[in-house]
C-alpha cells in the first residue's frame, strides 16, 4: 500500500473513531462471498459500519485519539474487521443471529469491543454486549419506573371515591 493511501486510509479510521462511540473489533476471515455480502447487508440495515482494517493503521488511529484504547491492541492480531455503531447493542446482536446456525462458533468472531466507555475482551463477552440496553431503551424504563406510583395513586383514589360513594348512597337509602 502506497503512503498516500495509507494517508487516507488512516484519516478514515480517525473519522469514524470521532464519529461512533461504540466499536467492535471482529475477525471475518473465511467467509464466503455469498455470507459476506450477507454480513454487510444486515450491518446496512442495522446502521453499522463495516470496516475490514490493517491492523497497525488501527492501532495508529486508535492512538491518535484522545480516548486510550492501549487494551484493545493486544486483540489486533490477524484478520481484523471494525463494525462502528450508534447503539452499543447492536453489532453484538447481529453477530449473534449471524452465527446462530452454529451455536456461536461461527465467523465473525468477537475479538473485543468498546461500548458504553468500556472494553470487552474476548468471544465470551458477547452476551454482557447484548445485554446494553441502548439509551431509547433506558429512557422507557425510567418512563414506566415513574408511571408506575402515579398510576397507583390514581387508581387508590378512584376505589376510594367509590368507596366512598357507596357508603353515602347506603346511607341515603336508611
Amino acid at each position: 500500500m502506497r503512503k498516500e493511501d495509507k494517508i487516507v486510509v488512516l484519516d478514515n479510521l480517525k473519522g469514524y473513531i470521532a464519529q461512533y462511540p461504540h466499536f467492535y473489533l471482529t475477525d471475518i476471515e473465511g467467509l464466503d462471498a455469498e455470507k459476506t455480502t450477507a454480513l454487510r447487508r444486515e450491518c446496512n440495515k442495522n446502521g453499522i459500519k463495516l470496516v475490514v482494517v490493517k491492523n497497525t493503521l488501527m492501532r495508529t488511529a486508535l492512538a491518535a485519539s484522545e480516548t486510550d484504547y492501549a487494551e484493545l491492541y493486544g486483540c489486533l492480531k490477524g484478520n481484523t474487521a471494525v463494525m462502528f455503531t450508534e447503539a452499543a447493542n447492536a453489532p453484538a446482536k447481529l453477530i449473534k443471529d449471524f452465527t446462530k446456525d452454529t451455536k456461536g462458533e461461527g465467523k465473525p468472531i468477537l475479538k473485543a469491543a468498546y461500548a458504553q466507555e468500556g472494553f470487552y475482551i474476548g468471544r465470551e463477552q458477547l452476551d454482557a454486549l447484548v445485554s446494553i440496553k441502548s439509551k431509547e431503551e433506558l429512557i422507557g424504563e425510567v418512563i414506566g419506573l415513574l408511571e408506575s406510583p402515579i398510576k397507583n395513586v390514581l387508581s387508590s383514589l378512584q376505589s376510594a371515591g367509590q368507596t366512598i360513594h357507596g357508603v353515602l348512597k347506603t346511607l341515603e337509602e336508611r
